[in-house]
């Protein structure tokens, strides 16, 4: 995208129309009216929670007790510790709400959108055609139907400005854009997410652009390299050790292998390219009974797998009408725009998956086989089809768009047509003719706009274009049961929450020198999976796709703990009445109606009801264990221990099951109990005549370390989950220490001496 020859910018006015549709569109969310749903809050408002908390607590903020007897936060992609919008309401709210959280997703749209601006200016284009790119970025597509989809939004806002900064180093050949480039590219690159990584490929593609598009090809590549190098470098100190930290904790972790298969599971069906047109076609706003596209039951089967809003692709009939004219003319494929025109059509063959042979390409290109939903480009497609569109608001605004739109309005009623065909065809409900109805409405009144924009100042025709497409917009992608829900849905997770099953909980968890009680919150609803990490509970079970694989196996925590039948019983945790389940503590657990729902071998006599609040009902499990003991002996972890479970007959208080050489019996244990427990450090005192294998239940990690007296020892697992140390006799002091820096670097080194030890022959 060479640079046009310059023309004024106003800048200012740009801005202001823009912050103007971004506050109308904005409003319901930003004033608290409603909330952004789904995993946006059931997911990731919990962990801004406890970052909060631990930050304003000094509690520390990388690893997390609160959920799957604990884990990783900062290695994991799912947590908000590299989302720098996110931690900036951490760090400046200890209690931060919902609404909080909403105007930092926002705040994020709003600086996509004017990253898109500055680009535009850059490049001499029309300010209208700016605020055009800008509204459709921010409320378009993906940005608008898949908002809940934080890490991904954030992604694709970082890639204006990254893109507009990279522009300027290299057409100015300055180290401080340079900088700035990478400093961006790498805050994006944290998302560690797909969008992320096919936005990079998008920004390694302008680079070569920049290099083949150049008259001096070789003045062009010897000028960029300063700024490129100061770039690569910022950006690779701002992502390594997180990716790094990721990575091992992905081989660590429940993630399966993803296969061609498995990815194209997530395509986009071609189907989804008519909500260009008819943004709700389908019923993605809801009621879910509405939802008629692929995938659903009244499409019939695709073999698909994702949310009904994953497909939506509407950015207002204004984009789409101005994107049908540089087609129509040719001025898409103008050098100018060319690369954006190709990157888009590249982005939507990647998206559309195994419906076409592309993917089995895209399949051999790096990082692409760690993602399990090419239809995840649909954001990146939003962003691109909004440059497109601006720049033929370019175009039509100083009178170079050669059109009279009967083509593009002949084209639009065509997709209305096959839209009504299908509806149809299909027997779809009542709601997608509204839908359809409503489609043809926008698209009406937005030819009439633009047939009558020669007619009009260039001022007057912008300002009427974003009046337009803010009130299309608003109309099609504004507030639904996809993107928006009433801020009481998630009262649970807030500060204060004055919910009396939240109170009954509290008042029955036990934290002393022995007891810290751990409970189980299942089939309690979407909205209660991360609770405990809001409230400082300590859960068995959580709302995350990854988690310990080790954890995973033996006790069978899925993904989602919303519904009973989604608590899986393994054969190392055949029941709550089991082995593993006393040793890690659990004491109470927490779900609507019987208990008998959620585990069929329970019986409730074993499960005395400790109390109740509406149908939410706590069963007690006495035989649970203290957090920390001393046991006298050991055996050895048996290999088949996530098939076979727990040797009958074991009493843990006594033998723990330890994975390595198995230390010395001794004939009787000790006393133990914890002197202070934080997030990232235990301690604990220990008494014993003889000394023994003290158990601290919590989940081990090679990243903790421990220290008793002083005295560095390692870390051992126990019971295939927990941590353990030997004791020496007599009074001593454990201290264990969560050192992700340190055990990020122990970690490497060894395996970097696996791989150059030589294997005997």
């Amino acid at each position: 995208m060479p640079l046009a020859p310059p023309a004024p910018f106003r800048l200012t006015a740009a801005l202001l129309l823009f912050a103007a549709g971004w506050l109308v569109l904005g409003w319901p969310w930003l004033s608290g009216a409603v909330t952004i749903p789904w995993d946006a809050k059931a997911h990731w408002y919990p962990h801004l929670v406890f970052a909060a908390r631990a930050i304003h607590g000094g509690l520390g903020v990388s690893w997390t007790p609160n959920i799957f007897v604990g884990s990783p936060e900062i290695a994991d992609p799912q947590s908000v510790l590299f989302i720098a919008p996110l931690m900036a309401v951490a760090a400046l709210l200890p209690r931060p709400g919902l609404q909080a959280m909403d105007i930092a997703v926002f705040a994020m749209l709003f600086a996509g959108g004017t990253g898109l601006i500055l680009l535009f200016r850059d490049r001499g284009w029309h300010w209208g055609g700016a605020v055009i790119a800008a509204l459709a970025f921010a409320f378009g597509a993906a940005a608008s139907w898949r908002i809940q989809h934080l890490s991904q939004l954030f992604s694709l806002c970082w890639w204006p400005i990254a893109w507009w900064l990279l522009d300027r180093a290299l057409r100015r050949s300055s180290m401080s854009y340079g900088l700035a480039a990478g400093l961006v590219a790498g805050l994006m690159v944290l998302g560690r997410d797909q969008v992320a990584m096919l936005i990079a490929y998008l920004l390694s593609a302008t680079v070569v652009v920049h290099w083949v598009s150049a008259e001096n090809k070789l003045r062009t590549f010897a000028k960029s390299l300063g700024p490129l190098i100061a770039a690569t470098l910022v950006g690779t100190a701002v992502v390594a050790i997180p990716v790094l930290m990721s990575a091992l904790w992905g081989a660590e972790s429940n993630r399966v292998v993803i296969d061609e298969i498995g990815a194209g599971r997530g395509s986009l069906h071609p189907a989804s390219l008519l909500t260009w047109a008819v943004g709700n076609l389908y019923g993605a706003a809801g009621p879910l009974m509405e939802h008629w596209g692929p995938p659903s039951p009244t499409w019939g089967d695709t073999g698909l797998f994702f949310a009904r809003n994953m497909g939506v692709l509407y950015a207002g009939a204004l984009p789409l009408l101005l994107a049908l004219g540089l087609i129509r003319t040719g001025a898409a494929f103008d050098r100018e725009i060319r690369f954006v025109t190709l990157a888009l059509a590249v982005m939507l063959l990647y998206a559309l998956g195994w419906y076409t042979p592309a993917f089995r390409g895209f399949w051999h290109l790096p990082g692409v086989d760690l993602f399990r939903r090419p239809a995840d480009a649909v954001f990146v497609i939003g962003g691109l089809f909004a440059i497109l569109a601006g720049y033929g608001a370019h175009r039509l605004l100083t009178g170079t768009l050669a059109t009279t739109w009967r083509w593009e309005a002949l084209a639009s009623a065509g997709l209305v047509t096959a839209a009504s065909a299908l509806i149809v065809a299909k027997g779809a409900p009542a709601s997608a003719w509204v839908a359809l109805a409503t489609a043809a409405a926008s698209i009406g009144v937005s030819l009439l706009l633009l047939g009558l924009a020669r007619r009009i100042p260039p001022v007057a025709v912008t300002a009427l274009l974003a009046i337009v497409l803010t009130a299309d917009l608003r109309l099609t992608n504004g507030p639904s049961e996809s993107t928006a829900l009433p801020p009481a849905s998630y009262a649970i997770l807030t500060h204060g929450a004055d919910d009396p099953a939240l109170a009954l909980i509290r008042r029955l968890t036990v934290r002393d020198g022995e007891r810290r009680d751990r409970v189980e919150l299942i089939g309690l609803g979407y909205e209660w999976q991360n609770a405990a990490l809001s409230h400082d509970l300590e859960d068995m079970l959580g709302f995350n796709p990854v988690r310990s694989a080790a954890y995973a196996n033996l006790v069978g925590a899925e993904d989602i703990a919303a519904l009973p039948n989604q608590r899986r019983f393994p054969p190392a945790f055949p029941s709550y009445r089991s082995d593993l389940a006393d040793i890690l503590g659990l004491r109470f657990i927490v779900t609507r109606g019987p208990l008998s729902a959620v585990d069929h071998r329970a019986r409730e006599a074993d499960f005395p009801l400790a109390g109740s609040a509406g149908d939410i009902r706590v069963y007690e499990n006495r035989r649970a264990l203290p957090r920390v003991w001393i046991a006298p002996t050991a055996m050895e972890t048996p290999a088949d221990l996530a098939t076979s479970g727990v040797s009958a007959g074991l009493d843990p208080r006594r033998t723990v099951l330890l994975e390595g050489p198995v230390p010395r019996p001794r004939s009787a244990g000790g006393t133990a109990r914890i002197l202070a427990y934080g997030n990232d450090t235990v301690r604990i005192e220990a008494r014993s005549t003889e000394g023994g294998v003290l158990v601290l239940a919590d989940a081990w990690h090679p990243w903790w370390t421990a220290t008793v007296n002083g005295r560095e020892v390692p870390i051992r697992r126990a019971f295939g989950i927990v941590r353990a140390v030997e004791v020496p006799a007599g009074l001593a002091e454990v201290t264990f220490t969560f050192e992700p820096l340190g055990g990020l670097v122990r970690q490497i080194r060894e395996r970097l001496g696996a791989r150059t030890t030589p294997q005997a022959p």
